[in-house]
């Protein structure tokens, strides 16, 4: 960590004693930062022009809802990835949140009257998949989320220096093209073709798969993470039998 730009050094003033601080490990894809940004576009700005419906403070009202409904739910999702879901009625407290995917729970890693970050069961299977909630004896409506399997296919010998070597996305659960990304953990080893990071769509079809493509800078092992890039429209429900 670098010290910030900022002009006012009130909070980097009242810090505790350097010595006492935890361990950062920015190990997540999604937490591989630069060295310096600007928090406003990174934490406020992007999820604006991202998520810019998405409620952000609530009145006592609306917390108070008496069932619960869903509004958005990832379409597909990854089975070893959390997904969200969006709506009203949740459990304040994760723990009073009952999700089920395919009839086994499901982790609540968070939770808000408005919104849960789930994590599938371990033992799912990729498919189609039910998804059920519960909590304070509310249940929400039947819905369906596709899990998929992202599987990396590569020659995983250490690179030399000017090596071209391809890394395949082998995607298992759907026969839909998926949005993935590729991001390079290890850039002093290899560069990844394209920028760091890159996406790239799948082919659909039953082998449904992804090209990538790293070219090493000095010889070492490489890492690359992929991340399935996911997208919430409104709810699938499972049809009611008449």
């Amino acid at each position: 960590m670098i010290p910030s730009a900022h002009i006012d050094t009130f909070a980097r003033d009242n810090l505790p004693p350097q010595d006492q601080w935890p361990e950062f490990q920015f190990t997540l894809p999604e937490l591989q930062y630069p060295a310096r940004l600007n928090c406003v576009t990174e934490f406020v700005d992007k999820w604006v022009a991202n998520d810019g419906d998405r409620m952000a403070i609530l009145s006592p009202a609306e917390t108070a809802a008496s069932a619960i409904q869903v509004d958005s739910i990832a379409k597909i999702a990854s089975l070893t990835d959390r997904f969200e879901i969006a709506g009203r009625g949740f459990c304040g407290d994760s723990d009073a949140n009952q999700i089920t995917v395919s009839g086994d729970p499901a982790f609540v890693l968070a939770s808000s009257p408005t919104s849960l970050v789930v994590l599938p069961p371990a033992d799912l299977q990729p498919g189609r998949a039910s998804v059920d909630i519960s909590c304070a004896k509310r249940n929400g409506p039947p819905l369906e989320v596709v899990f998929v399997a992202l599987t990396l296919e590569a020659d995983s010998s250490p690179l030399a220096p000017g090596v071209h070597r391809q890394l395949t996305v082998r995607v298992r659960g759907t026969t839909i093209k998926v949005g993935l990304e590729a991001k390079n953990l290890a850039p002093d080893i290899a560069d990844l073709t394209g920028g760091n990071p890159v996406r790239a769509s799948s082919s659909g079809g039953a082998e449904n798969l992804a090209h990538f493509e790293v070219v090493g800078r000095k010889r070492g092992d490489f890492l690359i993470s992929i991340h399935l890039l996911s997208f919430a429209p409104r709810p699938r429900q499972i049809p009611s039998a008449k």
